[in-house]
């Protein structure tokens, strides 16, 4: 079914929608959670909440890209699940690691006008993106989006451990350039 069928079967409050989501989008939410949280089960939770956000997010929203929105959901919904479950310093895997290597690169902060230049830097980080050949765009994106592991990257993209690690390297050192630049 296409997509905009099943966006439309959420605006008619048809539980169908669940159905053909879930039918279409479930391995592809399941890795995102996967990537992210360590137990099958609680990826599986996570996806199920997928399904449930975006029941309540349609209407009022009408997403022109539903796999991105339901990838940003699952992505979202699984990293509050992982820092749940890693609060008493419980975690490990490739997610601390990938949000550290990040971290030297881009600021934080909670307050609003903090949340408004997070905004502002998602929009640079896209700009950013645009300006990278499609193969380092995809590993940046598998690594920092997906957050896999340096082995699974390596696996999909047939490259060596060691080329991803130092490709992800310069591609950080480009984005600490490139946010220097844009005044971050």
């Amino acid at each position: 079914m296409e997509d905009s069928m099943i966006v439309e079967l959420y605006w008619q409050r048809s539980e169908q929608a669940i159905y053909e989501t879930q039918r279409k989008y479930d391995r592809f939410c399941l890795s995102i959670a996967s990537n992210i949280l360590p137990l099958r089960e609680d990826a599986q939770e996570c996806v199920n909440d997928t399904y449930l956000a975006a029941w309540n997010a349609m209407p009022p929203n009408r997403p022109s890209i539903l796999s991105a929105f339901l990838g940003k959901l699952t992505r979202r919904i699984s990293i509050d699940r992982w820092r749940k479950l890693s609060a008493d310093k419980r975690g490990g895997g490739s997610v601390p690691a990938a949000l550290d290597e990040l971290s030297e690169c881009i600021p934080g902060g909670a307050d609003p006008a903090a949340q408004a230049e997070a905004k502002e830097l998602a929009r640079a980080i896209d700009r950013f993106l645009d300006t990278l050949p499609q193969a380092q765009r995809r590993i940046f994106l598998m690594r920092y989006f997906d957050l896999s592991s340096l082995r699974d990257i390596s696996a999909k993209s047939s490259l060596s451990e060691s080329k991803v690690k130092s490709m992800l390297h310069r591609i950080r050192g480009k984005l600490r350039l490139f946010l220097q630049e844009e005044g971050y």
